[in-house]
């Protein structure tokens, strides 16, 4: 598990290891400054000085500080040198940081040129040490002139902190945005660089440490993170005394009339996720169809509610059920008759956003102890929150987890990047996955696997969280056999039970 952090959050952490742990600034500044070179070297390090012609755009902040330290740090190591001052006369530079002023200083005694524009019109290396993070303001005049004119440039591209024009908490670009091969950012990742736009201007994202641990947070935990470890140190434990109700029971209820493959792929995933047993109540007219698809699955009809409910461990309810008044009656039944741990997907969402009195049940269960969770994504969870979806997208986790404390339940708001959120809880988003999950029953196949590891005694956050993860990994792993392309729900839904030992940062 690994810390994704906001501009406050990493600022907060900066200043507490300055002022409370006693490293000073520039100390840190130094460390940033070679984390970089380091990267360069390991690059160009071998190259003829004719093939190491350096630009560093800096602003006046403390990442052009950064930038002006590895200017000294180049020049040192026979690197042909420019620092290109953006925005940096007189009056610039009366307002710009201590650090910089410093380094600025230590750089004059150098053999690197300092000007306010470029000397050549092609570099084997681009450096953008503008802005770092906190930029919240469109990026205009000579700044996005002088990103323009990096982004036209061939060669290798490096971002000291954050891509410039990149928004470090929401990825968002402001305006114009520089375009890395690779950003070396310090401390913990910053937020912008694995949401969608920003990283697909950050490339290949260095976390560096230079001195600024978990040791900086006294106390004050960053409110997001994300997984990258092997998917089977998450998973519960199997008992190797156990049988198939050690591992728990499934009752899904799901498909209705000509709709069995959302039923079907979720029991699958239910299974490869490790429940004992999976119990799928359906439409009639759908039981052929279940028998052939999973055979190891128990089947009733939606007339079988009541019994199957004292079977169950956990209930899950959406996949393929339809609107229909018979689809709504099922769900009035299964929140005000039953309190076992449940799931709503799909459709069972869509008809929870149309009804005041199942969310008013909803939240007063929730708010007992009842554990309940949702997994929209942006369309249904657009209908729930009556907000648009360009704008819910903006800020997603914010109104994912809004929404989560109105119900007191836990919401996976479902998107390219999903943001499993709860009250009280630092939001977990999932980095994994691919593009061939974007295919029909993908949701389905979520909705299962969460299912069979809440089935397994999984604390329900952690269900949710893990069972994201697992479903994206297996979706990395059926799209590594198929092919983005042709990734189809139920491959994914098969790779779960094989991908238990894959996972890593994306």
């Amino acid at each position: 598990m690994k810390y994704l952090v906001t501009a406050a959050e990493m600022k907060r952490y900066d200043k507490n290891t300055i002022e409370r742990t006693g490293i000073p600034g520039m100390v840190l500044m130094e460390r940033a400054a070679l984390a970089a070179f380091e990267v360069i070297e390991a690059r160009f390090g071998d190259r003829d000085r004719c093939d190491k012609r350096v630009l560093i755009a800096v602003g006046t902040g403390n990442n052009g500080g950064d930038g002006l330290a590895l200017a000294r740090l180049l020049s040192e190591a026979d690197y042909d040198v420019e620092v290109w001052g953006i925005a940096t006369g007189p009056k610039d530079v009366d307002r710009a940081s201590v650090q910089w002023k410093e380094q600025m200083q230590i750089l004059t005694h150098y053999s690197v040129n300092i000007g306010g524009k470029p000397l050549r019109t092609e570099y084997n290396i681009i450096v953008d040490a503008l802005f770092g993070v906190g930029l919240s303001r469109e990026v205009t005049g000579d700044h996005a002139r002088a990103i323009e004119f990096c982004n036209e440039r061939k060669g290798f591209k490096l971002a000291i902190d954050m891509p410039s024009g990149i928004h470090s908490d929401t990825g968002e670009v402001l305006g114009c945005a520089f375009r890395a091969d690779v950003t070396v950012t310090f401390g913990f990742v910053k937020r912008g660089l694995k949401f969608y736009p920003g990283c697909s201007f950050a490339g290949e994202v260095i976390c560096a440490d230079v001195g600024i641990t978990e040791r900086s947070f006294y106390g004050e935990l960053p409110q997001m993170y994300y997984y990258d470890e092997s998917v089977a140190e998450l998973l519960p434990r199997r008992d190797p005394a156990g049988n198939k109700g050690t591992f728990g029971k499934v009752l899904l209820v799901a498909g209705s009339y000509n709709m069995a493959g959302a039923a079907v792929l979720s029991a699958r995933a239910a299974y490869r996720a490790g429940a004992g047993m999976v119990k799928v109540l359906t439409h009639r007219e759908n039981r052929v169809v279940l028998q052939e698809s999973v055979p190891e699955a128990l089947l009733g009809t939606w007339e079988d509610l009541e019994e199957s409910v004292r079977w169950a461990d956990v209930i899950g309810i959406g996949p393929g059920l339809g609107v229909s008044d018979e689809a709504k009656g099922i769900l009035w039944q299964v929140i005000f008759e039953t309190d076992l741990p449940l799931l709503l997907d799909a459709d069972a969402l869509n008809l929870l956003s149309g009804d005041e009195g199942l969310r008013k049940e909803l939240s007063r269960q929730g708010a007992q102890g009842r554990s309940v969770i949702l997994t929209p994504h942006v369309g249904e969870l657009s209908r729930l929150t009556d907000r648009d979806i360009s704008e819910l997208k903006k800020e997603l986790p914010a109104q994912a987890l809004k929404l989560a404390e109105e119900l007191y339940a836990i919401l996976v708001a479902k998107d390219v990047r999903t943001f499993i959120c709860a009250e009280g809880r630092a939001v977990c988003v999932n980095l994994a996955g691919n593009s061939g999950m974007a295919t029909a029953g993908s949701g389905d196949v979520l909705a299962g696997v969460i299912c069979g590891l809440l089935a397994q005694g999984m604390e329900p956050f952690a269900a949710a969280s893990v069972g994201v993860y697992l479903h994206a990994c297996a979706g990395d792993a059926a799209a590594q056999n198929k092919g983005e392309h042709g990734c189809m729900a139920m491959d994914i839904a098969e790779a779960v039970g094989c991908c238990h030992n894959t996972g890593g940062q994306k």
